[in-house]
């Protein structure tokens, strides 16, 4: 369950971001605050994994209040003013929606935000910061099935096959028809986790059985390799031995 938290002194704001998030499975509204300060005081006490963050707010302004928290959820910063895009990205905001935007961008943003590094990651001085940097965080994103969004944990996934403009999802226990293209999903699934292997497939390297000839044994199927990528999935799977 990925929770969040929407601070925006708007109140249609707050409904077409509640509505966005209502869609995909998983992402549960914790808290909805209209200015920075009534923010601060409930995150004094409570945690999310996500923020959705106005900029121009009365009392306190939407970077300033990003500045005093010591411990910043994921933050997507949405606002009418997309000059300060750059400010944001210095701040290390995952994404920056400029009002009005679309649920396939607010979709983009949140896939982006989900699948990064959670924040603070790596940054444990102890035992217990040098287990999680070795660990690393378990990705996830969102797609469209036929009639509801799917949030796919990268560990799930064996490979991926282009079906057109679709493609087909290869999980641990299911297969999944999705709305993406196979170079979206390459996008999406992380490297060097994953590699593109042929025009229509990508695989989790880690999921590889056997590579003979041009073909990749993966969980029960035989994945072509690609005249094309011959060389260069040879030469990176090398390189991890």
């Amino acid at each position: 369950m990925i929770k969040c938290i929407i601070v925006d002194d708007e109140p249609l704001a707050h409904d077409l971001v509640s509505n966005f998030c209502e869609r995909l499975p998983h992402l549960v509204v914790a808290a909805q605050c209209y200015d920075a300060l009534e923010a601060l005081e409930w995150l004094s006490s409570n945690q999310v994994d996500l923020m959705f963050l106005d900029l121009n707010m009365p009392k306190l302004k939407g970077f300033d209040f990003l500045r005093t928290l010591q411990n910043s959820p994921k933050v997507i910063v949405t606002t009418a003013y997309k000059e300060h895009a750059l400010e944001g990205f210095e701040l290390a905001v995952e994404d920056y929606l400029v009002k009005p935007f679309s649920f396939e961008r607010f979709l983009k943003a949140v896939n982006k935000a989900v699948s990064a590094r959670p924040s603070g990651a790596g940054k444990g001085t102890g035992k217990e910061g040098k287990q999680a940097e070795a660990a690393g965080p378990a990705s996830r994103f969102f797609v469209k099935g036929e009639k509801k969004y799917y949030q796919i944990n990268t560990d799930d996934v064996l490979y991926a096959e282009a079906s057109g403009n679709y493609s087909t999802l290869y999980l641990r226990d299911e297969e999944l028809l999705v709305h993406e293209k196979i170079s979206d999903l390459e996008e999406l699934l992380p490297s060097p986790g994953f590699m593109r292997v042929h025009r229509s497939f990508v695989v989790a390297v880690d999921k590889i059985k056997t590579i003979q000839g041009n073909s990749i044994s993966v969980g029960k199927a035989e994945v072509p390799i690609g005249q094309t990528y011959s060389k260069t999935v040879r030469d990176e799977i090398l390189k991890r031995e």
